[in-house]
């Protein structure tokens, strides 16, 4: 299934974490979700419900909703009748979906426009009241402080493990949480679901983990997700030149692969490195021709590839374009002939659930090849791309970032008038939060750098001001408005 990543971010606050780099990797647990799986408990998730490895948490919750008196549960049973899919195993991601785009109790309101909402999540017409309604009868805030303790003990077994885990991902792909500060990796545990399952949500810049009670934490699958959400960014931000590469696509159509896969050559490339780095990490030979019989074709020349990565400097995030140029189409043909692939897949327990956000503009399509570009300092080019993703459809935010990149490369040339109007026009075209702190801060600095402190302090306290604006943004104008404040005071007679 496609993953699809858009300029959002959501945020998580909870009792126990596990934080790195601007808050980008959570270990938590989510109340909203606790309330929609009570809820669904109540109505007719019975999914693994017999098995020995539930928690007895999950009993505890259906007795004690059993034992209220619900009057809006006969109504809540109805509807989960009928969104029933065909298995019981996939009644369940819809309703998480869901929970993860609403703001929470007691209101459950979509946390974003209606057009943001996922397509599954939408498919619930009617649930909002429900929950509403269910949330209030069922007295669901003081459970909620009644079980907590419950969900921190599950977490303090996953602290250490996944803290391992994702040091020992970064520390192989040189690769760190800080490189995509708009994104966030969430693992957050749920005692009421099904056990031994490990749900992986793609929202927006989001990948939202939920585990399920097991004997032992099912850190293979955990990591698996966590490799996505480090090397998909990589593999989109050279989706150009692997889509040259497509014609290697001809040799799955008969691989027991999706057709996602099958028509996408920027996925299945992303797929195969993945399996190849697992391989590496485990030290698991045979697990190439294993995920190399399933279809996943690239996945012995990146494991060729590795070796080489691993005795020189750069990190995955721009060895990836040394490995993808030097893909020999003729050699792979050649490495591939005779290759005869499964009758099926191989079956996990754990499952990939992937929720569809909208398509990106064409604006932000443009801005990441920006972005990309800044980094690298390659600012003529960047310079490029951000003028002309000004010019694209594009939601107004996604303008206002494009006049930020201008901006930054201005400061950069040591142009501070220019820079100055370009700010400014950032603030003038409805930026998002992020943005317009940022705006300010830099505004700041230039007016601090020309000895004007009164302006200076305005866009600092302005920059304060903005609710969404970065933590490190905040920090910037506290911090250098302190020192403006310190000197002036050293000025004074």
């Amino acid at each position: 299934m496609k993953r699809i990543f858009l300029l959002a971010a959501l945020i998580s606050v909870g009792l126990a974490r596990l934080d790195a780099a601007a808050n980008t990797l959570q270990l938590d647990h989510d109340q909203t979700v606790f309330y929609v799986m009570a809820a669904v408990n109540a109505a007719g998730y019975d999914d693994g419900i017999n098995l020995p490895d539930n928690n007895p948490l999950r009993k505890q919750v259906r007795d004690y909703l059993a034992a209220r008196k619900i009057s809006v549960l006969p109504d809540l049973k109805l509807f989960y009748r009928h969104h029933m899919q065909k298995a019981a195993s996939q009644d369940l991601p819809q309703y998480i979906s869901w929970a993860l785009s609403v703001k929470g109790a007691p209101d459950f309101a979509w946390k974003g426009r209606d057009v943001d909402v996922p397509p599954d999540a939408k498919a619930l017409d009617g649930f909002q009241q429900l929950m509403i309604d269910f949330y209030r009868e069922a007295n669901l805030a003081e459970l909620w402080k009644a079980v907590q303790p419950a969900y921190d003990k599950e977490i303090a077994r996953y602290h250490e493990p996944l803290l391992n885990m994702t040091g020992t991902v970064e520390a192989y792909l040189r690769v760190s949480t800080a490189d995509y500060l708009e994104r966030h990796f969430h693992a957050w545990v749920e005692l009421l679901a099904a056990p031994q399952m490990v749900s992986t949500y793609h929202y927006a810049d989001d990948t939202f983990v939920i585990i399920s009670p097991a004997d032992q934490p099912h850190m293979y699958d955990i990591r698996h997700a966590y490799l996505h959400f480090q090397i998909d960014p990589i593999m989109i931000r050279y989706a150009v030149d692997l889509k040259q590469k497509r014609s290697m696509l001809d040799l799955v159509q008969t691989a027991p692969l999706s057709d996602d896969y099958k028509t996408d050559f920027v996925l299945l490339a992303n797929e195969s490195l993945i399996k190849a780095v697992e391989a590496r990490l485990d030290k698991d030979a045979p697990a190439i021709d294993r995920a190399t019989h399933q279809g996943y074709i690239m996945t012995p020349y990146f494991s060729d590839q590795l070796p080489v990565f691993e005795k020189q400097q750069q990190g995955m995030r721009f060895y990836a374009d040394d490995m993808i140029n030097a893909i020999d189409l003729q050699a792979e043909t050649a490495r591939l002939t005779g290759v005869k692939f499964d009758a099926a897949p191989l079956q996990r327990k754990a499952q990939q659930v992937v929720i569809a956000g909208p398509d990106a503009t064409p604006a932000a399509k443009t801005l990441e090849k920006a972005e990309a570009a800044y980094t690298a300092r390659s600012l003529d080019e960047a310079r490029t791309l951000f003028t002309k993703a000004i010019d694209q459809k594009g939601e107004a935010a996604e303008h206002a970032q494009a006049w930020y990149g201008l901006a930054r490369i201005s400061v950069l040339e040591n142009r501070a008038s220019v820079a100055i109007q370009l700010f400014q026009k950032v603030l003038e075209s409805s930026p998002d939060d992020f943005t317009r702190g940022w705006a300010d801060v830099y505004l700041a600095r230039i007016s601090k750098s020309q000895h004007d402190f009164n302006l200076a302090t305005k866009y600092y306290q302005d920059a304060l001001a903005v609710n969404g604006a970065s933590d490190k943004a905040k920090q910037a104008a506290s911090s250098e408005l302190q020192d403006i404040s310190k000197n002036q005071e050293k000025e004074t007679p």
